[in-house]
């Protein structure tokens, strides 16, 4: 792993809200909102509707990130002269829930050697795994120089963070990142990739003749259940199909035993959001919603999120989830679909397994030794997996297939 700058990038003292660096003025912010809505939104956020300002205003607004649910705003802004040319969704943790990077281990070393892991600092959008820029750029603008910028400022403005943690990140930014002396963390997702299918059936027609008859059972069972589905934009919602819709979504939590990361508040505040507008699957039987899962658009891309279903009926979880999802997208002409983390049962449906990574400034040279390498043997494991995964694949082997995992360079 090189070393790029991590040494400049040690445990400092006197934190200053405003760092100059150089023609650059760099800016943390406690809140999004004091941040112009539209110079964020012009900087490049590769169409993810997560990393809009609408969106992080809305997290903030109904208290689903705010200091009480350990999430504090600590966002940073770069300008030259008066143009916004850099940006980077911040937040200081008290803890690790509701990232989907995993580092409770590295926590538990901490706190045994006696040293404070908490506060970290986090560039992500909350609870949620979907891979997209964390160092916004303007277009144009000098990317090594800004994202510099941006990383020098947040660790000026929290000198008490044991780390910085950048999740999510694009495969771009993680290669730059490495190169600055990052630790970069690998993991996977199975995703959906549009071949330019022109319906479902001709989807399912890249299927091996078993794994394609096992897709239409599934679909069939849920259909002679009598259940039907609509597709509605959030807006178009009343107010007692959005209680009903979130105490579905509640209801997934429960069963866990714990409580929704997201309120009320925040949906009916997206819901009214037109720049992001979320997409509301109902599933319906006998005319009452039994079931819903709610997508978000990106320019490219449809994100599956959040599914609950009250009662048991025969796959209605993968028609719902998956199988509806790639018929929009299909319809739409999406290229993608990201259904969420985890999920092996999702290779049968037609996903594909996709390397996400995470890159790690760990500021104890100790603990980021350590770290190293753990995170090189996790790797070639999280390697191996995907590729083993990538097996299983339904599609027949003259099928166009999705990109699969390279081999580690």
């Amino acid at each position: 792993m090189p070393t790029g700058t991590s040494n400049a990038w040690t445990r400092r003292s006197n934190p200053s809200p405003r760092v100059d660096t150089g023609a650059l003025v760099a800016t943390r912010h406690r809140s999004i909102d004091g941040i112009e809505a539209a110079a964020w939104n012009s900087l490049e956020h590769e169409g993810v509707p997560f990393l809009r300002h609408e969106f992080l205003a809305a997290l903030e607004h109904t208290n689903v990130a705010c200091p009480a649910t350990g999430w504090t705003p600590s966002h940073i802004t770069v300008s030259e002269g008066l143009t916004l040319v850099g940006a980077m969704p911040l937040y200081a943790k008290s803890h690790s829930w509701g990232e989907f990077v995993f580092d409770f281990s590295w926590a538990d070393a901490y706190r045994r050697h006696g040293m404070p892991y908490y506060p970290k600092l986090v560039a992500a959008t909350p609870f949620t795994p979907a891979t997209g820029p964390r160092l916004l750029l303007r277009p144009g603008a000098d990317g090594p120089r800004v994202r510099r910028a941006l990383i020098t400022a947040a660790l000026e403005a929290e000198p008490d963070a044991s780390s910085l943690h950048v999740q999510f990140a694009t495969p771009a930014e993680a290669e730059w990142l490495a190169g600055e002396g990052l630790l970069l963390r690998l993991d996977c997702q199975f995703h959906w990739q549009n071949r330019g299918y022109a319906c479902f059936d001709d989807f399912l027609g890249s299927f091996t003749a078993e794994k394609r008859k096992k897709a239409k059972r599934e679909r069939r069972r849920v259909q002679e259940a009598g259940v039907t589905f609509e597709m509605r934009l959030a807006g178009e919602l009343s107010a007692p199909e959005w209680e009903r819709v979130y105490a579905l979504h509640a209801s997934t939590f429960h069963r866990h035993g714990h409580e929704p990361y997201l309120n009320p508040d925040f949906f009916a505040e997206v819901g009214r959001s037109e720049s992001i507008a979320p997409r509301v699957l109902l599933a319906r039987h006998h005319g009452d919603i039994i079931a819903t899962a709610i997508f978000f658009q990106g320019r490219d891309t449809l994100y599956g999120r959040y599914w609950g279903a009250a009662g048991d009926f025969h796959s209605l979880h993968f028609e719902a989830c998956y199988h509806q999802g790639i018929e929009y997208c299909i319809g739409q002409g999406l290229s993608r679909f990201e259904p969420g983390t985890q999920g092996e049962h999702k290779i049968a449906r037609g996903f594909s397994p996709t390397l996400t990574e995470s890159a790690h400034l760990i500021r104890d040279p100790r603990f980021r030794s350590a770290i190293e390498r753990y995170l090189a043997d996790e790797r070639t494991a999280i390697r191996a997996y995907a590729a083993d995964a990538a097996g299983h694949v339904p599609y027949r082997a003259e099928a166009p297939l999705p990109d699969l995992p390279a081999d580690d360079a």
